[in-house]
């Protein structure tokens, strides 16, 4: 007979305080967890860190010396592979087909995107609102008034957007900016969490298992910044009862969140993966008990759920 002190029983009312979020945890309009763009606010592997995180100071330092070992620097490999002119009824243009790939090791998860030169342009001019003098010596291919869908303008403009990229990634505070970031990973991000929000999971998972590894990579230096879409990931697993696959996400986040206690996405993931732990017959306990403890260290006045919080982002 199911105990009520377990998850998932009849009279089990959940962790002694419900999961919870402050005002100041709404999920911003521009993405999820990456600072304002500057030239000094570009994502930071340290951001994030819980004020309040239970661990001794001999603790951190072991914690942050492990971080440096396993979010080193990935180098990327930007390749512009192909181009193709599209007519609709009221517009032509040509889309460029960009393949990143990780330098150093074989890669299994390149990434494969498509972007038209109107993405490059918006690209280059919000840049230039924050990174102008770090720019400055990059130059980005001009638009011409005709010949823009001749092959060999096509075939130009295709190497030139190939090298613009090589250029902008080898600035350090450009390649770690939202600007960049959401330039790579944007579009696809929005359509999956558009499809999350309309209950359309199998849609949503392809698109975040494939944009997933290409955000890692961007973000090694800031591994709380695929968190979202880790727990993306998780609800469509859950959602479409694979509760083993939905905790491996999960698992995946949770990763991401050491020693960053007052992440608002901590407590609804924990309460998340009790009740999976549970599902599933794995240890449940070390879980709420954690989850319990952070709320002790920072006690909230309200619960929401982490499919609450996770639909909330990328609204526009």
């Amino acid at each position: 007979m199911a105990s009520p002190e377990h998850p998932g029983s009849p009279g089990w009312k959940g962790p002694t305080t419900q999961c919870t979020a402050r005002t100041q945890q709404e999920a911003p309009t521009a993405g999820p967890d990456l600072p304002r763009p500057g030239p000094d606010r570009h994502l930071d592997m340290h951001s994030g860190l819980s004020s309040n995180s239970s661990m001794t100071t001999r603790e951190l330092q072991q914690y942050w010396q492990n971080e440096k070992c396993r979010w080193k620097h990935v180098k990327l490999l930007f390749e512009i592979a192909s181009a193709r002119i599209e007519e609709r009824r009221v517009s032509k243009f040509v889309v460029y087909q960009i393949i990143v790939i990780q330098t150093g090791s074989f890669d299994n998860n390149k990434a494969v995107l498509e972007r038209r030169y109107s993405d490059f342009a918006k690209l280059q001019k919000a840049l230039l609102k924050t990174f102008r003098e770090e720019i400055e010596d990059v130059e980005f291919p001009r638009k011409h008034l005709t010949g823009n869908f001749a092959e060999e303008m096509i075939c130009e403009r295709r190497r030139a957007l190939q090298e613009y990229l090589g250029l902008l990634y080898a600035i350090r505070c450009v390649r770690r900016s939202r600007e960049f970031l959401d330039f790579l990973t944007r579009q696809e991000l929005r359509e999956a969490f558009g499809c999350l929000r309309a209950g359309q999971y199998p849609r949503a998972l392809e698109l975040l298992l494939r944009v997933l590894p290409l955000q890692e990579k961007l973000t090694a230096h800031c591994p709380a910044a695929a968190v979202p879409a880790l727990c993306a990931v998780l609800l469509c697993h859950r959602d479409l009862d694979r509760p083993a696959e939905a905790f491996a996400a999960g698992e995946r986040a949770l990763q991401r969140l050491q020693a960053r206690e007052g992440h608002r996405y901590y407590a609804p993931l924990l309460d998340a993966m009790v009740r999976l732990a549970y599902t599933l017959g794995k240890d449940f306990v070390s879980l709420q008990e954690r989850l319990e403890e952070s709320q002790l260290r920072r006690p909230t006045p309200r619960g929401i759920t982490l499919k609450e919080l996770t639909v909330r982002e990328y609204l526009h």
